[in-house]
């Protein structure tokens, strides 16, 4: 037997072993898809009201200036009309060669071929000349409602960017060089891939971003040494080990949000905010919040302010002996640790010392790229979804979060799984982002309808336990932390609810970057730097204009405000207080729980 013939057998038992794969992954798939939920049609799209405004707004335009609409469907026919011939001309002519300005640069065509292969070139101008047109369309739409325009930019959008060609394996130059150089092997990988994250969400698709064996919560990530020292239903309490002789005499507690787990501030030695903070001489304390699931159905608000903050300032309070603590809350926390700072004041409660919010919102009247999930018709469908599973599920809230940046939390990693056989990255930040929980069903509509849609808190006012509360009940000293490109809290939201606030001591910083990336930045990596000004806390926008910009980490000089709240040195104090209410090691068991739904 030849050499090439040996090829030949051996490229053909390769096929056969790929198609045997093929189809016991084939019946794994239809297995997985067979305990898919029933769809929720209120989540998988706008309601009718959107489609009715904007065709409404539409047949106005259409009968008020028909020239307007015919210039546009013009515009796009004559520029799609004319790319179409003169691609067949260089084909027919064999003459074909890249063009001189290809575009701008988008990261989606980075391939070589998009520009110097007819196919995909042609492919690749068609997509870009209907989606300007789409575009192009939604934006020059009038008389329709602010909100409406913005959804409807934001759908359209999702549309254009579910079409892109490189989503597509026929149109994809590089899932296909990948198909051709492994034989198919990279194919059969992304089926693989396909299945298990299938098998992973109840048949529902849900791309993993990031290698799920690769990190340990405990072992390899949120590793800082520390005690859980007290538990209940809602939280663990963890106390972190000193490394210091001496620490500031007030204690810290700090609120994660219980959207995702608190090892954000943890992810390795050298990112770590717990490590760094329990360095510069503080007793901290943190919440790992419960992973809830069905049996957690009618825990509202006012439930995490009492058997949650409430409870764990006073068990810091007690294993410190000391009268008061600062307070940390992070995104959702923070807005709660608001509501209890409020409340706290009505009842002349002193329990609080200082209060730092980290990419907090208080005023809801700028939803941000939110608005498009805050309507009601959301908004009732999310009521209907926790009604039947008793809380709202971490599949949903990642769902939509994804969404907010689907190119790069959607689609390339679909593309790069699914089409391209690779398995996902070992990436912590990436890993934590996916370790997400459920939210009980009656907290998550109090927070959407009373906080997101009706602005209560920073309005007429937001009840907890019996006392209503407002921004203006806020009157602790304390510091607020915005990041620049937050897409989740925009900064000037952000800081329109600490500008209403009541302390007479109150101050502002505005990182760099983003929700988390500004967050987690360590002084040691020099990255993103922060802007702080003596500016009165009034106008976002003067504001920025007057403030002055610091390279490197904001946490020093957070550090030194801290600092500045937290008294005296006395001799640093071990996990559990001096009776040593010790339970287990942090990072805990509550962080470690997986709750389907």
């Amino acid at each position: 037997m030849t050499t090439e013939d040996e090829h030949k057998n051996a490229a053909s038992q390769k096929m056969q072993e790929n198609i045997a794969r093929i189809e016991a992954l084939t019946e794994r798939m239809v297995g997985a898809l067979a305990h898919k939920r029933a769809p929720n049609v209120a989540l998988e799209g706008p309601g009718p009201d959107l489609h009715l405004s904007a065709t409404t707004a539409l047949m106005k335009e259409w009968m008020e200036k028909p020239s307007k609409i015919f210039e546009a469907q013009a515009n796009y026919w004559s520029q799609a009309m004319k790319q179409y011939v003169e691609a067949n001309e260089s084909l027919a002519q064999g003459t074909f060669s890249p063009p001189e300005n290809p575009g701008p640069t988008d990261p989606r065509f980075k391939n070589p071929l998009w520009d110097s292969h007819p196919y995909f070139n042609f492919i690749k101008q068609q997509y870009l000349i209907a989606s300007k047109g789409i575009q192009d369309a939604v934006d020059q739409l009038e008389d329709i409602d602010e909100v409406d325009r913005k959804r409807l930019t934001y759908f359209s959008r999702q549309i254009v960017d579910l079409m892109a060609p490189t989503n597509f394996l026929a149109t994809n130059p590089d899932a296909l060089e990948k198909a051709v150089q492994t034989e198919g092997e990279s194919l059969v990988k992304g089926l693989e891939n396909l299945v298990r994250d299938l098998e992973a969400n109840n048949g529902n698709l849900l791309v993993t971003l990031a290698d799920k064996d690769a990190f340990v919560v405990g072992e390899n990530i949120g590793t800082a040494e520390g005690s859980v020292v007290y538990r209940n239903r809602l939280f663990e309490l963890i106390q972190y080990k000193p490394t210091t002789e001496q620490v500031h005499k007030t204690p810290l507690i700090i609120f994660p949000p219980w959207i995702n787990r608190f090892y954000i501030m943890d992810l390795k030695p050298q990112n770590s905010l717990i490590r760094w903070i329990v360095d510069q001489g503080f007793t901290l304390f943190i919440v790992s919040w419960k992973n809830p699931d069905k049996s957690y159905a009618d825990v509202g608000l006012d439930d995490y302010v009492q058997e949650g903050y409430l409870e764990a300032i006073n068990q810091v309070k007690t294993i410190t002996n000391e009268p008061k603590v600062n307070a940390v809350g992070y995104c959702i926390a923070g807005t709660t640790l608001s509501l209890t700072l409020g409340l706290l004041d009505k009842r002349k409660d002193r329990s609080i010392n200082s209060a730092t919010f980290f990419t907090t919102l208080t005023d809801f009247s700028d939803q941000g790229e939110f608005t498009v999930f805050l309507q009601d018709d959301f908004v009732d469908g999310l009521e209907k979804q926790c009604q039947t599973d008793g809380v709202l599920s971490s599949y949903f809230m990642s769902r939509t979060f994804s969404f907010l940046r689907s190119r790069d939390l959607i689609y390339q990693p679909a593309i790069r799984s699914y089409m391209m056989g690779e398995a996902p990255p070992a990436f912590d930040l990436l890993f934590w982002n996916g370790d997400s929980t459920n939210l009980p069903g009656k907290m998550a509509i109090e927070y959407l309808r009373g906080l997101c849609q009706q602005d209560r808190f920073a309005g007429k006012g937001f009840e907890v336990l019996g006392e209503t509360v407002s921004v203006r009940d806020v009157k602790v000293p304390l510091m607020s932390v915005a990041c620049e490109s937050d897409h989740i809290a925009p900064w000037v939201a952000a800081f329109a609810g600490v500008a209403q606030m009541g302390s007479k001591d109150k101050q502002f910083i505005l990182s760099e970057s983003g929700h988390i990336a500004g967050i987690v930045n360590p002084p040691s990596k020099k990255k993103y730097g922060h802007y702080t000004s003596a500016e009165p806390i009034a106008n976002a926008n003067e504001w920025k204009a007057k403030a002055e910009f610091h390279e490197g980490s904001w946490w020093p000089h957070w550090g030194e405000w801290l600092a500045k709240k937290s008294g005296k040195m006395v001799p640093a104090r071990e996990p559990g207080g001096p009776d040593h209410k010790i339970l287990c090691a942090a990072p805990g068991t509550y962080v470690k729980e997986i709750v389907k739904v």
